[in-house]
């Protein structure tokens, strides 16, 4: 199966736009008020109409009120829920909506455990963690922490960028890898060509 692929922070329709069309599967957008991504409603419907057919679109979330949840189900075209928080497994099913758990990886968590938890989850999002930041902070992880026998695929980001990317993949072998920061000109702006690099690198990987 290829690895598939996330450019998450989306917050410009030509960057959705130029991520499709690079090649990536899915785009995410940052519904988390303190992200320097944030997308209002209007931004975000305007993102997704934007999108060709067949592009999934993640909307991303940390520890929200089930309410700020259902406001972007109901003006938004979502496919997956990502909740990068301390959501708990009960929290994150109540949406009837496949649903990605994210996950800070550090030495003593116990990353099965987790899993078996979320077991719901469509896949689990492995981050880097970086104490009072949920994520997005173009920091990478020690890969030999993550287990080779997790119960749920396998969703690889935390400093991926085009320089890394192909290394990365070969070492854990992941269902897919998402980036954000990785392919950015500047916080929240994508860079086309750091895209198209970073997805070059993903289908290296393979070869």
């Amino acid at each position: 199966m290829p690895v598939r692929i996330k450019i998450c922070g989306i917050t410009r329709p030509e960057d959705g736009q130029a991520a499709a069309q690079l090649g990536a599967d899915a785009i995410g957008l940052v519904f988390y008020p303190k992200s320097p991504r944030h997308v209002s409603l209007e931004q975000a419907r305007a993102i997704v109409a934007a999108l060709p057919p067949l592009v999934t679109v993640v909307a991303l979330f940390v520890d929200p009120e089930p309410d700020e949840v259902h406001r972007v189900l109901a003006a938004v075209p979502i496919d997956v829920l990502q909740f990068h928080g301390e959501e708990s497994p009960d929290f994150c099913r109540q949406f009837q909506r496949p649903y990605l758990k994210a996950v800070r990886v550090q030495p003593g968590l116990d990353l099965l455990q987790y899993a078996i938890a979320h077991a719901g989850a469509r896949g689990l999002l492995t981050d880097a963690f970086v104490p009072g930041v949920p994520g997005g902070t173009g920091a990478t992880f020690d890969w030999s922490l993550l287990p080779a026998d997790l119960p749920l695929p396998l969703i690889l980001s935390g400093g991926l960028e085009p320089d890394n990317i192909t290394a990365a993949i070969r070492a854990v072998r992941p269902a897919a890898v998402d980036t954000s920061s990785g392919v950015e000109a500047s916080k929240g702006i994508k860079d086309a060509a750091r895209m198209a690099a970073f997805i070059a690198g993903v289908h290296h990987a393979s070869v």
